[in-house]
């Protein structure tokens, strides 16, 4: 596809740093980088900065089974909006959870009718399907992922001491690495139950039955038993600066642990909930701003590895109404880039290579994605282009995903996506979707 097309004037951004470069591309991938190419067709990237598209390694399209929350149809739209062109897609809330093979396999055959970008499919960890990850390694899963807490759905309950260990285990040996939402059943529910009959408003009552103390001993306790298994660990969505320096501080011991936070906990902290309401829900919860202070630290110091959306919308129904039978989830998959640009570059002198590294080449390199992540020869030529010197707020009418929802809206953003290209093809360009295929499986590779 797209042979002799070259990109042409655009300022590429590389894991070596940016480099003012042509692109050709040839068969999907990345053929030549150099000056003053030439090519049968042009995409004029003049003005523009050329990222790796995004891979977004921590979503919800909700696909088979709660299509009407997202599907992967508009899901993958937003995704490329945002200068994305893969994703892995959580277990959870699709219906039936992705706890055996056949369920991937009917998982996999939706995503591939429905999604315009590339994907990969995490499988499940929950009590009693222990004997089902070998076959879910076989069908290619990216890794496995487990609650430490309830996960608000009844069908895929929580994984206590016991089943996490023997996942992380088994984890081991079939080479794949375990997802895990940090935060403690014991502290979350006695806090939640003791609260929940003293009274008092019901954005109070959430924060304090999810304290900073929940996640940190979570954390504490998920390294601890994955450096014992000799597992691969991924904490996801951690909120707080203090959670990733107790995280960095088990890889300093030799747990093989990497570190992912959001680009909520980034933008938006406690004082904003009363504002946001239910769209600003979310497990862990928001932070106070020395808690984000600590994250942003943390972030621009290098521990942090990836950032990723979490994106799990709702239909509208279900995020408004009482604060405390509310879905728990942000729809913000399409802003997780703007986020950074914005608060991270244009605000905090986040260097756009990094953010490149956060958001593409280390995810591609940590889930062993091959030929994803990276501007280089030999690479699939996922793409993002982006003006840097543009600004846009956040309209319902610019979302593309299924349902208008989303703290950001309203926000302003310095930096814009123009256009994404999956493998040579356009699949945005400033509002519209002019692609003609679907995405594919992306599969790690295994030792």
């Amino acid at each position: 596809m797209n042979a002799g097309l070259v990109v042409r004037g655009g300022t590429l951004v590389t894991p070596a740093g940016l480099l003012r470069a042509d692109l050709r591309i040839g068969d999907d991938a990345i053929a030549e980088i150099g000056p003053e190419l030439s090519g049968e067709f042009t995409i004029d990237a003049t003005g523009l900065h050329v990222f790796p598209a995004t891979i977004d390694v921590h979503l919800h399209f909700n696909e088979p089974g709660r299509a009407e929350w997202e599907g992967a149809a508009t899901g993958s739209r937003a995704l490329a909006a945002g200068g994305g062109a893969s994703f892995f897609d959580m277990p959870l809330n699709s219906t039936p959870c992705t706890l055996n093979a056949r369920e991937f396999d009917r998982k996999r055959a939706a995503l591939e009718a429905a999604s315009i970008a590339d994907f990969g499919i995490w499988g499940g960890i929950v009590p009693g399907n222990r004997d089902e990850m070998a076959e879910l390694a076989d069908r290619g899963v990216v890794g496995f992922k487990a609650f430490l807490c309830d996960s608000g759905l009844p069908e895929f309950p929580r994984a206590d001491d016991l089943t996490f260990w023997e996942a992380l285990v088994e984890a081991r040996r079939l080479d794949l690495p375990v997802s895990v939402h940090a935060e403690s059943e014991e502290i979350t529910k006695a806090l939640g139950n003791r609260l929940s009959v003293q009274g008092g408003s019901a954005i109070g009552q959430f924060l304090q039955a999810r304290p900073v103390l929940a996640e940190l001993e979570a954390i504490q306790r998920a390294t601890f038993l994955a450096g014992e298994a000799g597992a691969r660990l991924h904490i996801v969505h951690i909120s707080c600066g203090r959670g990733v320096v107790l995280a960095a501080e088990a890889r300093a011991r030799g747990v093989d642990v990497t570190i992912e936070t959001c680009p909520h906990y980034l933008s938006f902290t406690q004082g904003d909930l009363e504002r946001l309401g239910a769209l600003g829900k979310c497990a862990p919860p928001l932070r106070l701003p020395a808690e984000q202070e600590g994250l942003w630290a943390e972030l621009l110091r290098g521990t942090v590895d990836i950032v990723a959306s979490d994106h799990s919308p709702a239909p509208p129904e279900m995020k408004t109404g009482d604060f405390r039978s509310a879905w728990g989830g942000i729809a913000g998959v399409q802003s997780t880039l703007a986020v950074l640009l914005d608060r991270g570059y244009f605000q905090r002198g986040l260097p756009l290579p990094r953010i490149a590294k956060l958001l593409a080449a280390n995810p591609a390199s940590r889930f062993r994605i091959a030929r994803k992540g990276r501007i280089a020869v030999g690479f699939d030529a996922d793409l993002a282009f982006v003006d840097l010197g543009a600004s846009s707020i956040l309209r319902a009418e610019n979302l593309a995903q299924r349902h208008p929802l989303s703290p950001y809206l309203g926000e302003s953003f310095l930096g814009v996506v123009r256009k994404t290209l999956r493998r040579g093809e356009t699949i945005y360009a400033d509002g519209n979707f002019p692609t003609r295929t679907t995405g594919r499986l992306v599969r790690p590779e295994r030792e």
